[in-house]
């Protein structure tokens, strides 16, 4: 299994170590064809990147592709807002983005402030931490915005599924499968059980892209984790669209032609 290209790096723009053009430079080194720049949404309050700074986010990746002689891809993983499946990447941004990725985080600006602030936000930073079961009311709650976020908005793929907001991935991976949207196998977070993980792919023909979730530019392109998760099991590898040569196709490309 050869790594064609990652989508989900990130650099000081958000809370990467290295620039855009080390990145680049590191996936051009590693035989990569592609690389999206992605970096944290607008309403992350710590490491959000700002409106402000896109057009030279834009110009270093522009810079970046020409010097490197390879596809970079302005991105964003942006952030669920809440259980609306409200993000923070509205239709006045698309134009600056080539790909759309979209994740749980923490330490963001939610959609209502009072009921998502503590019943999707807080709850899910604490209930790891304080070893406490995921309740029903918080998986479907959870499940519920991730489906609502991929009906609502034109996503790539969703980031890291299930790393500190537990869901149904199932009923995920069938709504994603219904609006081409890829669930993202994360190479730096362990978000999915392989009992999850196979489920996913023997009840749904939803399919897969493998990202490093870079902060630095050594690991662009790392996909040890999820390769040792797959080696222990009979993972399908046709279900993922962006090795051994293949290269995604993206909704949020198509949805922007129509605009």
């Amino acid at each position: 299994m050869i790594l064609t290209a990652d989508y989900h790096t990130h650099t000081p723009y958000s809370h990467g170590k290295n620039t855009v053009e080390e990145n680049v430079a590191s996936a051009k080194e590693k035989g990569l064809k592609q690389i999206g720049i992605s970096d944290h949404g607008y309403t992350h309050i710590a490491f959000g990147i700002r409106r402000k700074e896109i057009e030279d986010y834009k110009a270093e990746c522009k810079a970046a592709a020409e010097k490197h002689g390879i596809d970079v891809l302005v991105g964003i993983e942006a952030n669920i807002c809440g259980v609306s499946g409200k993000s923070d990447l509205t239709e006045k941004d698309f134009e600056d983005f080539d790909i759309y990725l979209c994740g749980k985080h923490a330490f963001i600006r939610f959609d209502r402030p009072l009921y998502d602030t503590f019943l999707f936000g807080a709850k899910n930073y604490v209930w790891p931490r304080a070893h406490i079961r995921p309740s029903v009311s918080m998986l479907a709650r959870n499940t519920k915005a991730y489906t609502n976020t991929i009906r609502n908005n034109p996503i790539d793929a969703i980031t890291h599924l299930n790393f500190y907001c537990p869901a149904n991935a199932v009923e995920v991976a069938k709504c994603a499968a219904d609006y081409g949207t890829y669930i993202e196998l994360n190479a730096k977070k362990t978000h999915l059980k392989d009992e999850e993980l196979m489920d996913m792919v023997a009840k749904t023909s939803v399919r897969f892209i493998i990202n490093s979730d870079a902060h630095t530019k050594n690991r662009v392109g790392d996909f040890k984790l999820v390769e040792e998760q797959l080696s222990r099991l009979d993972f399908p590898l046709d279900r993922i669209d962006n090795i051994d040569g293949r290269l995604p196709t993206f909704r949020f490309a198509e949805y922007k032609k129509h605009l």
